[in-house]
């Protein structure tokens, strides 16, 4: 799993729900969500 910045939790927890996405400059990321608060979560990088 990938960890990654929950901004309504304020704390890094682990994506739920992950897909890797590409974004409009072609550069890789990962998209979720948060497991506590449901939150979308995003995460740049490969």
């Amino acid at each position: 799993m990938v960890e990654a910045y929950c901004m309504k939790c304020k704390a890094k927890r682990e994506m739920k729900d992950m897909k890797e996405v590409t974004m409009k400059n072609g550069k890789p990321a990962k998209s979720g969500t948060c497991p506590v608060c449901g939150t979308k979560m995003f995460k740049i990088g490969g």
